[in-house]
C-alpha cells in the first residue's frame, strides 16, 4: 500500500483533500467556539447598548477585549446584528455615512437587564481569554511551524520524492511531537 492509499485509509473524514485546519483546529484539536450564536447576539447587544457601532466597530472590540485571542468573522456578526434587528433588540441608527450603526432599543436593554448574570459570564469568559493570550507570547512558536511548514513543502514537493521519504518526515513529526508533550 503506498502513502496516498494509507492517507485515505486514516484521513478523519476519509479524503485526501482533509485539512488540519477545519473544524478541528490546527493538528486536529477540536477548537471550542468561544460563542454559540445566542451568547454572541448577546454580547453584541451589550457592545451597542454601550456605543452604537457598525459591525466592523464590534468585530475590532471583541478583538481587542480577548487580546486578539477572538476575532468573529463578518459572517458571524452581521447575521446576528440583523436577527437582533428583527427580533426589536436592536435598531440602525441614522447615519450619514456608508456603513449602518446600530444601537440598543429599549426591548434590548430590557434583555440585558434580564440577563445579566449571563452576560456577566460571557464578558468574564472574554476577560479569561484576553489573560490567557496575554501569559504566553507564541510567535517565537509560530515562526518555528511556519519555517518547519516551508521546509516540509519545499522537500516533499521535489519530483520523484518516495514513499520512504515522506514516512520519514511523518515519524520526524511524530517525534518532535512526543517531546514537546513530555516537557514540563
Amino acid at each position: 500500500m503506498n502513502f496516498n492509499e494509507r492517507r485515505r485509509r486514516h484521513a478523519p473524514y476519509g479524503g485526501p483533500h482533509t485539512r488540519t485546519h477545519g473544524p478541528h483546529g490546527e493538528f486536529g484539536r477540536r477548537r471550542r467556539k468561544v460563542f454559540d450564536s445566542k451568547e454572541l447576539q448577546l454580547v453584541l447587544l451589550s457592545l451597542i447598548a454601550e456605543t452604537p457601532r457598525h459591525g466592523y466597530e464590534l468585530i475590532r472590540e471583541l478583538e481587542e477585549r480577548s487580546n486578539t485571542a477572538y476575532s468573529p468573522s463578518p459572517g458571524m456578526v452581521y447575521p446576528n446584528l440583523t436577527l437582533l434587528t428583527e427580533m426589536g433588540h436592536a435598531e440602525e441608527a441614522e447615519t450619514s455615512g456608508a456603513r449602518k450603526i446600530f444601537t440598543a432599543t429599549e426591548a434590548g436593554r430590557k434583555e440585558l437587564a434580564d440577563e445579566a448574570e449571563r452576560l456577566s459570564e460571557l464578558v468574564n469568559r472574554l476577560s479569561m481569554l484576553a489573560e490567557r493570550t496575554g501569559r504566553v507570547d507564541a510567535a517565537p512558536v509560530r515562526r518555528a511551524l511556519g519555517n518547519l511548514r516551508s521546509a516540509i513543502r519545499g522537500r516533499l514537493s521535489k519530483e520523484g520524492v518516495e514513499d520512504e521519504t515522506i514516512f520519514s518526515v511523518a515519524q520526524l513529526i511524530d517525534e518532535v511531537a512526543g517531546k514537546i508533550e513530555r516537557l514540563k
